[in-house]
């Protein structure tokens, strides 16, 4: 870990971010996101939190035109899919076993210099909590994660001042089908196109509608 000290967001910040930001609907096929914008939205995903740390997820940026062009048709007619710069398929790993935990031990000995051996608590704990349940459930439970991730990459590119669009309306069966997914062992659940806002977008000028502090928030 890096001993450098980050200069934080300020309050007004954060919120002035996050209020700018909003579902895009129609982006601007001709802006596209510069390759160190890129390159940090990427590190955003693979520093996404999950549960165990175990990541059980890939995510496909479709760049081919030929493939994206094809995507329209399985995802409602919406267009966002090949005018964005970007589009990321988030998807989970449709196998989740002992093998894929001890994978990512192998992993956390190597980027921590420390052996296998001493991570044998940590190892009964997790392959418990994956031979504890059933392949449905790892499913369920793997969705949950890639939602963990999809906040992380919104709110990064609005850090940013990229636009995004978090999309479930599309059919994931044939996402998989055109992007290859099932033979790689992955399953699509959620679709982020990234990109500029069109300057015609009205949905870019309407105000938020959140229901009031008091109705969302209780503290206890």
């Amino acid at each position: 870990m890096s001993d450098y000290t980050p200069t934080f967001l300020s309050t007004d910040d954060l919120l002035a971010h996050l209020q700018w930001r909003y579902a895009v609907k129609q982006f601007d096929p001709t802006r596209k996101i510069s390759a160190t914008d890129w390159h940090a939205l990427e590190q955003s995903l693979i520093l996404s939190p999950s549960s165990l740390g175990l990541q059980p997820w890939k995510f496909f940026v479709v760049k081919t035109p030929e493939l994206r062009s094809q995507l329209p048709e399985f995802s409602w007619g919406q267009t966002q899919v090949v005018d964005a710069s970007h589009l990321v398929v988030f998807a989970i790993k449709t196998e989740i076993d002992n093998a894929y935990v001890d994978h990512y031990l192998a992993r956390m000995a190597e980027v921590r210099d420390i052996s296998i051996d001493s991570l044998a608590p940590f190892a009964q704990m997790a392959q418990g909590f994956i031979s504890g349940r059933s392949a449905e459930e790892l499913k369920d439970w793997a969705k949950l994660q890639v939602y963990i991730a999809l906040g992380q990459f919104m709110t990064s590119a609005a850090h940013l001042g990229i636009d995004t669009c978090p999309m479930e309306g599309f059919i994931a069966a044939d996402y998989d089908r055109i992007l290859g997914l099932t033979d790689k062992g992955y399953a699509s659940v959620v679709l982020c196109p990234a990109g500029y806002r069109d300057p015609s977008d009205r949905y870019a000028h309407l105000p938020k509608v959140r229901f009031p502090q008091n109705e969302m928030v209780e503290t206890l």
